[in-house]
C-alpha cells in the first residue's frame, strides 16, 4: 500500500494544480461516475475547476486533495457558501478518487477530513447527494450518514440515462 498525503489547497495552489485536478475529474467521468458531467469534453471540466478556484478565493469552498508520490489522485470539496439561513450547514461534493488509486481507503479518509473541516467552520449539518445504487452510498452509510430520500430521474448519466439520486445528511457537533 502506498502512502498518501492529504492537503487543503489555497486558491493559488489549486490554480497551479488545475491540470492535475482536471485529470482526476476526467478519469472519473471516463469511468462513468455521476458527478455532473456527461461527456469527456474538456472545456466544461476545465471551467468547473476555474470556478472552484474562484470559490476557494472568496471562502465559499474548501478543497482537500490526496497525493500519492506527489501527484493528486483524489479530491473532495466542502461547500461553505450558503444563504444566511443555512450558515449551520455544509455540502460535501466532488469526492473523487482516480481509478488507479481506488480501494485504498482514500475516499474514507477524505470524507473524514471534510467532515472535520466543516465542524471546524462551525457547521453542524452536512449534506450530499450520490447516484442511487452507487458504491459511494455504502461508504457514506458506513460513516454514519443517513438517507433523507431519493429523487427519481435526477441526473443524466454518461450513458444518457436519467438516474435517481439519493440525498443524505449527517449531524456533527461543533468543535
Amino acid at each position: 500500500m502506498s502512502e498518501f498525503q492529504y492537503q487543503i489547497l489555497s486558491a493559488e495552489q489549486a490554480a497551479a494544480e488545475t491540470s492535475a485536478l482536471y485529470n482526476v475529474l476526467h478519469a472519473c467521468v471516463a469511468e462513468g461516475a455521476s458527478i455532473g458531467f456527461v461527456s469527456l469534453e474538456p472545456s466544461p471540466m476545465q471551467r468547473f475547476w476555474q470556478g472552484v478556484v474562484a470559490s476557494l478565493a472568496n471562502g465559499d469552498k474548501q478543497l482537500i486533495v490526496a497525493r500519492q508520490q506527489g501527484e493528486i489522485v483524489a479530491t473532495v470539496l466542502v461547500v461553505l457558501g450558503m444563504m444566511p439561513n443555512g450558515s449551520h450547514r455544509a455540502e460535501i461534493a466532488k469526492l473523487l478518487v482516480h481509478p488507479k488509486a481506488r480501494r485504498q481507503g482514500i475516499a474514507r479518509e477524505l470524507l473524514g477530513l471534510a467532515e472535520r473541516l466543516a465542524q471546524q467552520e462551525g457547521r453542524t449539518l452536512l449534506v450530499l447527494d450520490t447516484r442511487t445504487g452507487d458504491v459511494a452510498g455504502q461508504l457514506y452509510l458506513s460513516q454514519g450518514w443517513q438517507i433523507a430520500g431519493q429523487i427519481p430521474q435526477y441526473a443524466r448519466s454518461t450513458a444518457g440515462a436519467l438516474d435517481a439520486t439519493t440525498v443524505m445528511y449527517k449531524f456533527v457537533e461543533e468543535t
